[in-house]
This record gives C-alpha cells, structure tokens and sequence, in this order.
C-alpha cells in the first residue's frame, strides 16, 4: 500500500491556504489505468501539444533526476476522496518508491500528489510541492502548468532546493520533522522486514530512540490533559471520566518509562545489556502510554467535534483570547515590581513570561482569524483545527501569566521559610556551642555553619533578594548540623527536628516543581527528554514525600530536598534546551515562534491536521484519517535502520482549488 504517515501534515497547511479536502460527487469514478505514456488526459484539457510539453518535461525529469512522474487528468474522483483515488491508481499502475502520481479532478476542482513513503523525497517536501508549487498553478485553470510545476518541484527536492519563502511552516519544524521521518522510517521497517533484536542496534541509536519516544509520548500526553481540560470545562467531569482515566493509564505508563530513564542517568554504573533492555523497554511503555490514548480517540472525538460546533466553539475561544490578552499587561507589571524586590537568578523561569505570553495570543490571534474564514466557508475540519491551535495557544499564554504571580508568592513563602530556618539554626548552633567537643569534632561544622547562615542573610537582605538561594545554603547547614548533633540526640529529638524542617522543605519542592512544570509544559518545543526526565522524577519524589510526612519525617525530608534537587536540574536543563533552540536560529519574538517554542505548530503538523479530531496528538488517536499520538500510525519499537524496504501511500495531502 502507497501510504505517508504524517497525515496531518497537509491537512495543517491547507488550513494557511484557506483551501479546504474536497466534497465528492455523486456519481462514481474508478482509477484508471497507467501505461507506458505518462500522460492521461481523461477530462480532455490538453492541447496535443501541450501533452507533447509536459512528456518532454516527464522525460527530461526521469533523465536529471531519477524520478518519474504520472499526471492524470478526470473531470472528478467520484466518491472516493483525492488521496483514496490516487493512491489506489498508483497501486494499480504497480507505481515503485521513485515514481509519483499527480492526480487532478477538473470539474471536482480537487488534486493530489501520490507518494511512496519509502521514496527519495520526505513527505514533508512532498506537501511542500502540492501547495507551494501545484495549487497556484491549479488555481489558475492552467493544466499543463500543474504537471511541469510538480516536475519542477521533484527535480528541485532532489537536487537539494529550497522550500521556497512562503512555506514558513517547514523552515520552522523542518528539523523537527526530519527526525520523525527518520524514526517512522525505522518502525516501518520492523513492520516490513524481520525484526532486529536490541543487541544488533548501537547503543547510541537506541538511546536516541528512546529519547524521541518519551519527548513525543509526553508532548501527546500533555495535549491530551489540555484537550481533556477543555472537555471538562465544556461539557462538565462527568461526561469526560473515561477519558480522565485513559490520561492516568497513559501517565502510568510514561511515568514508568520515565523512571527508567532516571535510572540511566543516574550515577550508578549499568551494564551494556541493562541499558539495552531499558532503553527497549521505555519504547515499549511509551507505545503503551500511547495505545491508552488512541483507546478512547473515537470517542473523544464524538465528544469534542470541534467540526461540528466551530461557530460556537471559535466564539468560546475568541473569549478566552480577549481575557488572555487583557491580563498580559498585568503580568508584565507585576513582573516589573518582582524586579525590584527579588534578583533576577530568582525569577529566571519567568524573565520572559510576559513576551512569550504575547507570542503564544499573536499565534492564537493568527489561528482564530483561520477560523473565522473557515467558519464563514463552510469548511468546519478546518475550522477545528485552527481552533484547537489557538485554544493550546491561549491556555499556554494564561499560563505563563499565571505563573508570574505563582513565583511572586513562591517567593514570599520562600523568605518566611528561610526566616523560620534562620530561627531553628540560631538554635542549633547554640546548643552545638554548648555541647562538650572534646576531640574537635563540631567546631568546623559549626564554623561552616555560621558561614553559611551569613551568606544566607545577605541573601536576604536589600532589594535584590534571593530567598531560593538563601533556602538552598539553610537547607545544607540544617543538614550539616543536624548530623553533627545527632549523636546527642534521640529519637523522638530526631523526629521531632525533622517534622518542623520539612513542612519547609515541602513547601519549597512543591514550588520548585511547580515552576519546573510551568517552565518546561510552555516551551515544550524546545525542551529534550532529560529536562522532563528530571521532572517526572522529581514529581514522584515529592509524592514519596507527601505521603511519608507523618510516618517517617526523617525519610520525607531526605525525599523533599531530592525532589526540590531535581526540580532544579530540570529548569537548568530546560533553560539550557531552550537557549540552545533561540541559538540555533529559530529566536524571534511572531506569532510563528511562540507556536513553534510552545510545540503547538510542531503538534498541530503532526497530530490532527485532518478530521476535526486529534490536534493535539493525544485523544486524536493515531489512526489514519487524522493524527495521533506522537506522529500517526500503531509504532514498533524503533530497533533496526535504514529505510522500509515496502512504503506506503496515505496521508492527509492535495486538496481543492
């Protein structure tokens, strides 16, 4: 079968386009029949010497470039759709991996390029060509143009041309795409052939497999929870329960892959076969994160068909958009005051919150005017998908608002808890000094203690405060001391101690891993697999904590200040990521950037261009009609290489013109 796997690709470009999948006709037309001429002029738009032309291009383009390329001309597609039509020609015409079909319905007024998924030319170009290169042409009325234009743009992609200026959507997440093609090609290839076995794969490749799978499963899970929160708000908790617990089991699994990847990190040594069966085994459980979700995609989509309810569903949005917008100054005036009050190393996660605030709105103001004209033609799945990106839009920018304001209050919580500290250390540190030290064993803890609370108090004092870094030096002198004197010390003492450090330290994780959270879920574009490793991890280390605060004070401290470690490993490696992202030539303050960053365009290519369903790459399933999980399509583990020996033709393309 001629199928591509990214069908929500086009789908999300015909959406810029404003063009929308064609209607079918009444009346049923079959695939016809290539032979040797490679032009079939059925609707009977061809001068004899244009068909002559476009041959001599055909030639011309077999000859430089190695590719060949059937054009068929039919007045219409019957009730097949476009991409059903042409694939089913090429299928027939025994059409290889190096030949392509363009398919054109006059009087239907609706095309499609046909492609073998295998083939030379990613599928990413193969868009590109349809709507850049085929449909001004088309538009135009102008038949023998569409054939040479699509020969041009092959000949161009194999020649390593460019995409051309107006497709802004590749250049954005072409990287991002190519290195989805590359793993979509490896699970395609454990379809087709023998499937190889973990050991006859580099370790490094299956690293990096396994890195992809937990980047995209946890983007799918993330959209799914916002698209599972927008059916709540909409149709109330009782109607989204089951789909609330297709989010769990698909967090249980993430969860647990996520763990594993902890373990490969972490300090103690693994064995090469360790690594392997761990990295094969996070595949396998972000396929099952997957597979909960796809479980339940049709009837979400019944739920939630954005398709059918666009005019009301784009007034909801355009609502919450306007009280987006209005709250942006707010956030950007209290980020002002935090900057008077606090240094600016504590206030990193939110530096940029306002403007990436209004990036997010310009791309969401950008998609709802998609809306609205899709809404004003008829055209409802395109509609939806325009609203689905402008509602990831919005709920990205109210979030980094928000987030201004949390980390304001974290902040002040986190100078009364160094204040209490302060107090329990003036404590410790006179009961040290009135303890007997006969072989000089507390006076250097004490000394480094006191040198620690100073620093701790400067930290506090004046208008550049630093009330994280003040908890970070009290936390490591409480430490410091408490072994000192725990000796003289019993058990209840020792309880009883911890108790009262860890309502603090609680306090300080949970803010931690709350600004992680807020940090990496807004930039998730650019953020990698260790950022959110360290995340998930310091996440279920705060949960370990939590639920031993009463028991076993002395264990939910330990588990506290690890959780609020990782939390912080995790921001540094997410700002790292995203600097690296700004670096490498995709910074920019448009409507584009704020999409890209926060991996809505990216998702909105990948996850639910088609269909009314699935924009997010969770609840939309990865069924073929529209989008899925992370990239379309049930996935194998990734194990093997190169490139599928048998492609497939099927993916969302074309379109009307």
């Amino acid at each position: 079968m001629r199928s591509r796997r990214l069908p929500a690709l086009a789908a999300a470009l015909l959406i810029g386009l404003g063009t929308l999948l064609p209607a079918s006709p009444a009346t049923a037309v079959d695939p016809v029949d290539l032979d040797s001429d490679q032009v079939l002029d059925d609707a009977g738009v061809l001068s004899d010497a244009q068909e002559d032309a476009i041959n001599a291009r055909l030639d011309a383009l077999a000859d430089d470039a190695g590719v060949g390329l059937w054009v068929v001309y039919v007045t219409d597609f019957g009730e097949s759709s476009a991409e059903d039509w042409a694939n089913a020609t090429a299928e027939r015409g025994g059409l290889g991996p190096n030949q392509y079909l363009l398919a054109v319905a006059t009087e239907a007024r609706s095309f499609y390029l046909s492609a073998d998924s295998s083939g030379p030319i990613s599928e990413t170009r193969i868009a590109a060509i349809e709507q850049e290169d085929v449909y001004p042409v088309l538009a135009e009325d102008d038949w023998q143009g569409a054939a040479i234009a699509a020969a041009d743009g092959l000949q161009e992609a194999r020649s390593g041309g460019g995409l051309g200026g107006g497709f802004w959507v590749v250049v954005i997440v072409g990287a991002a795409l190519a290195a989805l093609l590359i793993w979509a090609l490896l699970r395609r290839r454990r379809r087709a052939a023998e499937p190889s076995t973990p050991a006859q794969v580099p370790l490094e490749e299956l690293e990096r497999n396994a890195a992809s799978a937990l980047v995209r499963t946890d983007d799918a899970l993330t959209a799914s929870r916002q698209e599972l929160g927008f059916a709540k708000a909409e149709f109330g908790d009782a109607a989204a329960a089951e789909f609330e617990q297709a989010v769990a089991d698909a967090r249980a699994s993430l969860d647990r892959a996520f763990g594993l990847k902890q373990k490969l990190d972490d300090e103690v040594p693994d064995s090469a076969d360790q690594q392997r069966a761990w990295y094969a085994e996070i595949v396998q459980l972000c396929e099952a994160a997957d597979a909960a979700l796809d479980e339940k995609a049709d009837a979400f989509d019944r739920l939630r068909d954005l398709s059918q309810n666009a005019p009301e569903a784009l007034g909801r949005v355009q609502q919450q958009h306007a009280a987006a917008t209005a709250q942006v100054d707010d956030a950007a005036a209290r980020l002002t005051e935090l900057r008077g009050t606090y240094a600016e190393g504590a206030l990193a996660t939110i530096h940029d919150n306002p403007d990436q605030a209004l990036a997010r709105l310009r791309f969401a103001g950008e998609q709802l005017a998609v809306a609205q004209r899709a809404v004003q033609s008829g055209d409802g799945p395109a509609a939806a998908v325009a609203i689905r990106a402008a509602e990831q839009a919005v709920e990205q920018a109210t979030r980094l608002e928000d987030a201004v304001e949390t980390v304001g209050a974290d902040l002040a919580a986190a100078e009364r808890s160094a204040a209490a500290l302060l107090a329990e250390l003036d404590g410790d540190l006179a009961a040290a000094a009135a303890t007997d030290d006969p072989d000089g064993r507390l006076a250097p803890i004490i000394a480094a203690t006191r040198q620690q609370v100073g620093a701790a108090r400067t930290a506090l004092e004046g208008s550049a405060r630093d009330p994280k870094t003040a908890l970070g030096l009290l936390e490591k002198a409480n430490s410091e001391i408490d072994s000192a004197l725990g000796s003289i010390r019993d058990a209840q003492q020792r309880a009883d101690r911890a108790r009262t450090v860890l309502a603090q330290t609680l306090l300080q994780a949970k803010a931690q891993v709350s600004a992680a959270e807020d940090f990496i879920s807004s930039r998730r574009g650019a953020v990698g697999a260790t950022a959110r490793t360290r995340l998930a991890e310091a996440g279920a280390t705060l949960v370990q904590a939590t639920q031993l605060e009463q028991t076993d004070p002395e264990r939910a401290l330990t588990l506290a200040q690890r959780a609020g470690a990782l939390a912080s490993q995790a921001t540094q490696h997410a700002q790292q990521d995203v600097g690296a992202f700004s670096a490498g030539g995709n910074g920019g303050g448009g409507g584009d950037f704020g999409g890209m960053l926060g991996g809505i365009i990216l998702g909105s290519l990948l996850n639910g261009g088609g269909g009314g369903g699935g924009f997010g790459g969770g609840f939309g399933g990865s069924r073929g009609r529209s989008s899925g999980g992370f990239g379309g399509g049930r996935r194998s583990s990734g194990f093997g290489g190169g490139r599928s020996s048998g492609g497939s033709r099927s993916r969302r393309g074309g379109g009307r013109f």
